[in-house]
């Protein structure tokens, strides 16, 4: 296995030890822990939301919502913010974001001998996954892209 699908076993392991090992029960299981999954990586003030949907989905009634809840629904998401909350805490920047942000040549390079290079070109190329500056709406990879690798 990768190492994404070790780590969401890893994840759904403890509902998983709770079943009887029926193939009905792990399905549940990993139903739910994919589910705790999806609401983890929610911003906070949209989790309650989220989990209320879920529990009136399930045809609980109050009680057992409240237990469901607090027994399984929340470990795993505090489970979840343990193992993957860095991931999920930002996006990466664009590169056009990136780019924009470093100095060539300033004061601190050149105390470490870099030296400045020389732009290439006025306009940066655009990243793969950016939109086409030709404006047709496709992304740089899908459209002018192509054209420039089939001369």
């Amino acid at each position: 296995m990768g190492a994404i699908a070790d780590a969401m076993s890893a994840y759904a392991q403890p509902l998983l030890d709770q079943t009887d090992g029926s193939l009905e029960q792990m399905q549940m299981a990993l139903n739910v822990s994919m589910a705790c999954w999806n609401i983890g990586k929610l911003p906070e003030d949209k989790r309650q939301a989220a989990i209320d949907s879920l529990t009136e989905s399930m045809g609980l009634d109050e009680a057992e919502r409240e237990e469901f809840q607090e027994e399984i629904l929340m470990p795993m998401i505090r489970r979840h913010d343990e193992m993957f909350g860095q991931v999920f805490q930002r996006k990466a920047p664009r590169r056009s974001e990136w780019e924009s942000t470093i100095e060539v040549g300033s004061e601190s390079d050149l105390e470490f001998g870099l030296e400045a290079l020389p732009p290439k070109d006025q306009t940066p190329k655009p990243g793969r996954y950016d939109p086409c500056p030709c404006n047709s709406g496709k992304k740089y990879k899908f459209c002018c892209e192509r054209v420039a690798r089939a001369r």
